[in-house]
């Protein structure tokens, strides 16, 4: 008799709708990632440039890098980094929040980068995905025919702000 009602138990719970919790996201963000950045990627937050110990925040267009011992979060390079080459320079993908919260470690980790100059960029590509770069040579906005579009290839921008490493950039 236990063992009957058992059964009943376990088939009528086995009626019973649950709703499941698994949910597949997919993000991609390659329009928003500057001419400059490493191909191969749909999504990025972040990449660490280590031959300058700076990091590039995606969403909003800004490097990050210390100052003083505080970070510095602006639409330029530093004067000391003016001359650097955005195109050849090594850039390591990171999507964490606020990453250069880890910076002392990602120094050390990412060392081994700094000479390295063989990285594919995207105004470089010919992979369809990144024509919808702004500014690529063959840049197609939706709705022009898919005939190439000829832009600038560098943004001037200007302001800083400063921080103290709390800026929050969380997903």
């Amino acid at each position: 008799m236990k063992k009957l009602l058992l059964l009943v138990i376990l088939v009528t719970i086995g009626f019973i709708p649950i709703k499941s919790a698994a949910q597949v996201q997919v993000s991609i963000n390659i329009g928003s990632q500057p001419l400059w950045g490493p191909v191969g990627y749909d999504y990025v937050d972040y990449y660490y440039l280590p031959e300058i110990e700076s990091y590039y925040y995606v969403p909003s267009r800004q490097f990050i890098y210390l100052s003083n011992g505080s970070w510095v979060f602006s639409l330029n390079l530093p004067p000391r980094y003016r001359g650097y080459d955005l195109y050849t320079g090594y850039k390591v993908v990171m999507n964490q929040p606020r990453p250069y919260m880890y910076f002392n470690n990602h120094k050390v980790k990412y060392a081994k980068y700094k000479s390295n100059h063989s990285q594919g960029v995207i105004a470089r590509s010919n992979n369809p995905k990144y024509y919808v770069v702004k500014g690529h040579p063959k840049y197609m906005k939706a709705g022009n025919g898919g005939k190439g579009k000829g832009n600038n290839l560098i943004k001037k921008g200007g302001g800083q702000h400063k921080g103290h490493g709390g800026h929050g950039h969380s997903k």
